[in-house]
């Protein structure tokens, strides 16, 4: 059987979106609530595509605002990485209608080395955008990213 494409992995939405009941008290505390949202691929892809030029979003409020969107208490942490992910590989594969994936952040602004080129070419999309790549030990971060941040409207 073939590998899936990216974009074949982007439009396979498996029943999603879809909210789960959670019951660990820990996952409750440190989430604030019981219902975790399961979100598909593309509501990622939508998302990531808004972000304009000279404007950066964080994975975490990405994930806050698709949560309000279904209205659960908060949207899957793990999926969300690994979406997020099959959207930007997703982009890279296309010749055409890519998405600004490089716009996406992980926390408190910094790049995230899983994308398409790994942190050198984020790093060259979002300096080429005007933003100043500030280098912190071995990790690299939007400097004074919450200036920068587009808000949504989902």
């Amino acid at each position: 059987m073939a590998k899936k494409s990216y974009n074949e992995k982007l439009q396979d939405n498996k029943d999603m979106p879809k909210i789960i009941e959670v019951s660990d008290p820990k996952a409750i505390s440190r989430f604030g609530g019981s219902k975790m949202l399961i979100a598909p691929p593309l509501a990622y892809d939508e998302i990531m595509r808004k972000v304009p030029l000279g404007k950066v979003i964080t994975a975490d409020y990405l994930r806050k605002e698709l949560a309000k969107k279904h209205e659960a208490d908060y949207t899957c942490p793990l999926t969300a990485g690994i979406f997020m992910n099959i959207a930007a590989n997703a982009s890279a594969e296309r010749a055409t209608d890519t998405i600004p994936y490089w716009r996406t952040l992980k926390k408190d602004g910094e790049l995230n080395e899983k994308y398409p080129g790994g942190i050198d070419a984020q790093k060259c999309n979002l300096e080429a955008e005007g933003h100043t790549i500030i280098q912190k030990g071995k990790r690299y971060f939007v400097k004074d990213y919450e200036d920068k941040l587009f808000v949504l409207s989902i």
